[in-house]
């Protein structure tokens, strides 16, 4: 099944009943969005609300965790899903945060699971229909075949990165907060990055149109950043957000083995005792 589905290929399936479309969108503080109250508004026909934004292990001192298993498998539980089901992932976001819970779900076992390319934004631009209210969908019985944390970096395992470079690390983030040109006000954090990290900024990796870059031009990207594809990779960002983007796109390139540092800058910019570099990547 693709990782990416275009809108023609959704508006042609919507209806089929093994076929469910989640909103993943989630949006930044100083956005002023209520992602809940816009899909209220309009929003995919059939589609259901996945709330990405709740779904953080808040018993975890990370910050912005990735959720529980039993957090992941009640909510898909609640959106009507079930074993089997073709998932279909969009969003309606600046962050392309469908890319996160898609990230979840590859932790977790759901499949098959998509992103629709370029999300609302593009399917609005087309013209496509929309739906609004808050759909009343009988419960699901999704169940997880796996709870594979391999692919998810604690504060620890990045410290042993900086020590050995067994990893490389890639940073989301836009080039003022890397470099500490400019402070991290999402977080109140000063700018700077983990030591040998490359800057590779997640919208460079869409179109205008928000659409992925082809698989080409996407490789080209992460060589242009110093980034081999052929070597271990970790991806950072302010909390796990946008660092999912650059892990998302990796995959379309095919690499299917990046890792996720949870915990980003939030949790290593807020940490007196973890280096920090600022400038360009060396």
């Amino acid at each position: 099944m693709d990782l990416l589905v275009t809108t023609e290929w959704l508006a042609a399936r919507l209806g089929q009943p093994s076929l469910v479309v989640l909103d993943a969108s989630a949006h930044l503080p100083s956005a002023g969005r209520d992602a809940r109250a816009e899909f209220a508004a309009g929003h995919i026909p059939r589609a259901r609300f996945l709330d990405l934004a709740s779904l953080v292990d808040d018993t975890s001192p990370v910050p912005a965790a990735l959720p529980r298993a039993e957090q992941f498998e009640a909510r898909l539980r609640a959106c009507g899903v079930n074993n089997g089901d073709h998932v279909v992932l969009y969003d309606d976001s600046m962050l392309r945060s469908s890319a996160r819970a898609w990230f979840m779900a590859r932790m977790f076992g759901v499949g098959p699971v998509s992103v629709l390319d370029g999300g609302m934004e593009k399917w609005r631009a087309e013209g496509r229909p929309l739906e609004a209210g808050v759909p009343a969908v009988p419960a699901g019985a999704a169940t997880l075949a796996h709870d594979d944390r391999s692919l998810v970096r604690s504060k620890h395992d990045m410290l042993a990165t900086c020590e050995t470079g067994a990893e490389q690390v890639v940073d989301a983030r836009d080039a003022g907060r890397f470099t500490g040109e400019s402070e991290d006000a999402v977080h109140g954090l000063p700018g700077g990055h983990i030591p040998g990290a490359r800057h590779l900024f997640f919208r460079s990796l869409l179109a205008e149109d928000g659409t992925f870059l082809p698989i080409d031009q996407l490789r080209e990207r992460f060589a242009a950043a110093g980034i081999d594809l052929d070597r271990p990779l970790t991806a950072s960002c302010g909390s796990g957000m946008t660092a999912s983007v650059v892990l998302f796109a990796a995959a379309l390139a095919g690499k299917h083995d990046a890792a996720i540092y949870d915990g980003s800058w939030s949790e290593w910019g807020a940490d007196p005792a973890t280096p920090k570099e600022t400038g360009a990547a060396r």
